[in-house]
């Protein structure tokens, strides 16, 4: 591959190496590249227009909806539903998995998203992203998709990855042959190879976890956190604090540059007694991207890829970057250090 190239061309030239490719994946993904610029668009221009702030209800989850998670919601939705290669999508924001409308060609993939991950942040102008996971359908070809289609382990993600938009717009995906990057080329509307086979440091000096919480973690979560702020503790290097609160742009720097990302479950709110973010949408998505680029992804117990869903929101502990960081957190949570 040559940086620069655009990811349609990427990806044509990526699937001649898959046996019996229909360029049906293809077709997918350049509509939900087409969503993504549409979704980076109004990002880019919410201070300009009435589009920032509540809708006045609440998601599945209980969280309040904001005007630009309806918008990137729909966006996606709409443009995928016609596309002719899904059987069901599922999204954070959707209480039950989207079923494609009758009039519509049936495909053999399901789509599952986070249209606006770090939304409440939107109106500071930090980095938010869109996180999708793509999983091919167990049940009949030709019919709608069912729950049983949605809810696979991670490990069976036939590809997966995440749209930020920050400072510029990029493209971070893997579909088992690597993990690439593309930054989107405002002047000519192309995502752009800008990072080739991504491979995240083995080890890291950066952690990310949001410390308001530490009262209400588990003994083992806090021995961890003070293990890694302990000057005395031997560390080769010592670790820095960077915390952003926007999954997708916390995970993205840890990806780049090495160190680890937690949230674990805590006992302030009873919702995440199990975690916070969703398996689903969130973490098996981007646990499918660091694995491939070398990295590890755990509830502190168990591979997240791993994990077989019980239900379409379910959440889990989250601890993910680079695979020694989170190997060493893993031993302190289950008290082995």
């Amino acid at each position: 591959m040559t940086r620069g190239i655009t990811v349609t061309k990427h990806l044509l030239l990526s699937q001649t190496e898959v046996p019996g490719a229909t360029g049906a994946f293809t077709r997918l993904i350049n509509e939900l590249i087409v969503a993504a610029k549409l979704i980076s668009r109004e990002v880019t221009k919410a201070g300009l227009v009435d589009i920032l702030g509540f809708t006045g209800r609440e998601n599945v989850q209980g969280e309040q909806v904001r005007k630009l998670d309806d918008f990137s919601n729909d966006v996606i939705v709409g443009r995928l539903e016609s596309c002719g290669e899904l059987c069901a999508m599922s999204s954070e924001e959707v209480a039950d998995i989207i079923e494609i409308p009758r009039q519509y060609q049936l495909g053999n993939y399901v789509l599952i998203f986070d249209p606006l991950d770090g939304s409440s942040n939107i109106d500071v102008n930090v980095s938010v992203g869109t996180i999708f996971s793509i999983l091919y359908r167990i049940g009949p070809r030709g019919q709608q998709g069912t729950l049983e289609d949605v809810l696979q382990p991670g490990y069976k993600q036939v590809a997966a990855g995440y749209f930020i938009y920050g400072s510029s717009t990029m493209m971070v995906y893997c579909a088992g042959h690597g993990v690439h990057g593309f930054t989107l080329d405002p002047s000519v509307g192309e995502f752009l190879l800008s990072h080739e086979n991504i491979v995240t440091p083995a080890r890291g000096n950066i952690f990310s976890v949001n410390e308001g919480n530490y009262n209400y973690w588990d003994e083992n979560v806090r021995r961890y956190i003070d293990h890694l702020k302990d000057p005395k503790a031997g560390h080769r290097k010592a670790y820095t604090s960077r915390y952003i609160g926007s999954l997708v742009a916390d995970f993205h720097r840890n990806l780049l540059h090495g160190g680890v990302f937690l949230y674990p479950s805590d006992a302030r709110d009873p919702r995440q007694a199990h975690g916070k973010l969703r398996l689903m949408c969130e973490a098996n998505p981007l646990a499918f991207v660091v694995e491939h680029a070398g990295g590890a992804a755990s509830t502190g117990w168990e591979r997240i890829l791993d994990v077989v869903p019980q239900e379409l929101h379910q959440r889990v502990p989250l601890i993910i970057g680079s695979k020694e960081e989170v190997r060493a957190a893993e031993e302190f949570i289950q008290g082995l250090r």
